[in-house]
């Protein structure tokens, strides 16, 4: 029997989690009866990239990445548009991709997935060349990401003090849209394109957002109050954001951005420098995706909110005993 070749790409610094040992849990886990298993460690940004490349000129049939958002777009952009698909093992902070398409936070849950061999196309999009496959967004989240990439700690806990420390002296700014048979101005605290339906530890931003129906999920938050800050943070949490009369979601398959000046913006979480004008597309079914055999129900609202808070209050735990 000839095995399958599978690479599997381990991102050590992904995350704020203690980890097992990744790479023996992954040889016991995966079937050796099924494939030929080799594991790569990253060194550097953007070997995760090179590392994908190799796979596919080596005749990987899968490409496995530990990580989180920002290590599975290096893998992603890689295989987009090839025959060699990729699997996931949650480690990351956020863990957009993976929440979104109903992968077990547990190692050895997500492993189970590649032995099964699921595979599905998911679309991917584009800002000006640069790829993501969760969302891309400017104003306030991508100020915030650029300033929580500056900062010593991960996590979910950090994230909300780099929010309410930026949320103190941030104005929101004016970009004119421009969508398929639109051009409208909008003044907005934000503007996100979502591939998923959110941003990462099940932050929903777009609930309604489809990996695989050809578009994204524009989502417009136009300013607000203090007032408004608790109702927008629970339904952010509890899937209900569209609900707000703050937002407003558009669907499109590609949309431009014109703003003042050039400034942030964040790609799967992960912030960089753009122009001022910014051009996003959708590409339909262009990423091979490992995914469950049978999805699990997602956990009712209030299940999603109160887990997230009791997994803050771990992390203060922890960083507190250290």
């Amino acid at each position: 029997m000839v095995k399958n070749g599978i690479l599997v790409i381990i991102n050590p610094r992904s995350g704020i989690r203690l980890k097992p040992n990744i790479a023996r849990l992954t040889r016991s886990v995966l079937d050796n009866e099924k494939f030929d298993i080799n594991i790569s460690m990253t060194e550097y940004a953007g070997h995760a990239t090179e590392l994908a490349k190799q796979a596919i000129a080596d005749g990987m049939k899968y490409v496995i990445v530990a990580g989180g958002d920002g290590t599975i777009n290096e893998v992603a952009k890689a295989l987009i548009q090839s025959e060699v698909a990729m699997g996931i093992i949650p480690i990351g902070s956020g863990n957009g991709l993976a929440r979104h398409i109903g992968i077990p936070l547990v190692i050895r849950e997500a492993l189970h997935i590649v032995n099964n061999e699921k595979v599905e196309k998911i679309d991917y999009c584009e800002a000006n060349g640069h790829l993501f496959f969760t969302t891309c967004g400017v104003g306030f989240d991508a100020r915030v990401s650029y300033k929580f990439s500056k900062g010593r700690h991960r996590g979910g806990i950090n994230y909300l003090r780099s929010m309410m420390t930026e949320y103190l002296s941030y104005k929101p700014e004016t970009y004119e849209l421009v969508f398929e048979d639109e051009k409208r101005k909008e003044k907005a605290f934000l503007i996100t394109c979502a591939n998923a339906s959110q941003y990462g530890n099940n932050a929903f931003i777009a609930p309604q957002a489809d990996l695989k129906d050809g578009m994204m999920d524009v989502a417009i938050l136009k300013p607000f109050t203090p007032l408004d800050i608790l109702p927008i943070s629970l339904q952010l949490f509890t899937k209900k954001i569209d609900s707000n009369s703050k937002i407003e979601i558009i669907e499109t398959p590609h949309l431009t951005i014109h703003r003042e000046k050039a400034g942030e913006i964040h790609l799967d979480g992960e912030p960089m420098w753009m122009d001022k004008t910014i051009v996003i597309k959708t590409i339909p079914a262009g990423l091979k995706v490992l995914v469950p055999q049978n999805r699990k129900e997602m956990d009712h609202p209030l299940q999603v909110l109160f887990g997230f808070m009791f997994q803050q209050i771990k992390t203060v735990r922890n960083f507190v005993e250290i």
